[in-house]
């Protein structure tokens, strides 16, 4: 009977599933302990490049201003910000943080902490260094932590149109008869508007935030030729008129960060306000103070080369004057009468054929408003305001006019995009991730 009842036991297999669903839970369990500390070890990767991103960009960004010391601290702050020790032991150290030049051809970081241009930031949590990323299943079969370790590398640049090209804030204004050549540039934050027989050259960019705002006449697409194929989508901040006031506050305190290269004098010359072109000493720096409503008046083909003029007068040009290796800055302000104004022919720069030297820049905090027959041979102009100009202007050899209001031009404009002889202009960097 016992021996029945045994045989009827080995025989049964009601049970058989009971085992098997023993086998498939500890299965189960191993594969998703394994993926639990896996997606651990990947969120943990995640947090770690967002932080480095985060710490390059800050690092480049105040290096623009700062030594290499005091850039890595700005950085270090951040990244204990994003990561604090105190949870995460040390993901970085000033040693982790590099700056130097990125080869995008050869994609190489050359490490040189003088540089600007480039910074690499390398973020880690490592046994070395008593931070790893811990496991939870996988310690069972000897595997206690995870290495994670990742990197960040941004780089500056200056986009194409604040080389050279039309920027502005507010709209830009073009009217008609005019033509862009060589990859000419016109950018607007708000829209760029134009009338007919307007010619775009091949590789030339029109661009605002949204291109189907641009504003034609019901024929101007057309009419404006080559402007379809022209128009971008595309937003900027203009960062360089954030610095505006700094840089004009430097030139007058002789910051080698701002003067150009034909500035060797280590003198400031303060100059009386009722002043001609003769006046200046080459070489130097001059300021000018004016009273209430006064103005400097230059006289018809006046020519300032080789000198900085810091000033808070409103100024006149009759016609003809040129600035040749100069640079204007006033930081008179109005909303009823522009800060610097000229009559025809006005020439800012020399006509070197965008060879380097000989450029000029004109810099204001309220609006610039020149007459016909403008001409701009690797020459600027940055406005906090409007720039204004009419008919006939000249800018085939290297023009770059940057407004935080409208940019407005007429008809007969030739514009075109030199590469060459724009070294002084003033620019604030962008910042890219290139990895």
């Amino acid at each position: 009977m016992i021996k029945h009842r045994i045989h009827s036991f080995g025989r049964r297999d009601d049970g058989a599933m009971t085992v098997f669903g023993l086998f498939m839970f500890v299965t189960m369990v191993v594969i998703g302990g394994l993926a639990l500390d896996v997606a651990n070890a990947m969120m943990a990767r995640t947090q770690l490049q967002v932080a480095a991103d985060a710490v390059a960009h800050a690092a480049l960004y105040s290096r623009e201003m700062n030594d290499a010391e005091q850039a890595k601290i700005t950085a270090l702050a951040l990244a204990d910000v994003n990561m604090p020790a105190s949870k995460y032991g040390t993901v970085l150290t000033a040693d982790d943080i590099k700056f130097g030049y990125w080869d995008a051809a050869a994609r190489q970081f050359e490490v040189d902490d003088a540089a600007f241009d480039s910074v690499f930031v390398d973020v880690s949590r490592m046994q070395s260094t008593a931070n790893p990323v811990g496991t939870y299943f996988l310690r069972f079969v000897g595997i206690d932590q995870w290495d994670v370790r990742r990197g960040s590398v941004f780089e500056t640049y200056i986009p194409t149109c604040f080389r050279e090209g039309f920027v502005a804030d507010e709209p830009v204004d073009i009217q008609s008869n005019n033509t862009y050549v060589n990859g000419f540039c016109i950018h607007s934050n708000t829209h760029v508007e134009m009338n007919n027989n307007n010619l775009f050259e091949d590789s030339t960019v029109v661009s605002m935030p949204d291109k189907r705002d641009v504003v034609l006449p019901s024929s101007g697409m057309d009419s404006n030729i080559g402007l379809e194929s022209a128009l971008r989508d595309g937003s900027y901040q203009i960062r360089i008129l954030n610095r505006l006031p700094d840089i004009i506050d430097g030139l007058e305190n002789l910051d080698d960060l701002y003067l150009p290269d034909y500035i060797t004098s280590n003198s400031v010359i303060t100059l009386g306000r009722n002043i001609s072109d003769s006046d200046f000493t080459p070489h130097s720096v001059h300021v000018v103070r004016c009273r209430g409503g006064q103005h400097l008046q230059f006289s018809a083909n006046a020519m300032i080369a080789d000198v900085v003029l810091v000033t808070n007068c409103r100024i006149n040009f009759a016609s003809g004057a040129t600035l040749d290796n100069a640079i204007l800055a006033t930081t008179y302000i109005s909303t009823t009468t522009a800060s610097i104004s000229a009559g025809a022919e006005f020439t800012l720069g020399r006509d070197d054929h965008c060879a380097a030297d000989g450029g000029a820049q004109i810099l204001s905090l309220s609006t610039v408003d020149l007459s016909a027959g403008l001409n701009i041979f690797g020459g600027q102009i940055i406005a906090m305001d409007d720039i204004k100009f009419t008919a006939g202007a000249n800018g085939i050899e290297g023009a770059s006019l940057i407004a935080g209001g409208t940019i407005s031009g007429t008809a007969g404009m030739v514009m075109g995009f030199c590469g060459g002889g724009m070294e002084r202009n003033f620019q604030a960097e962008y910042f890219r991730l290139v990895n």
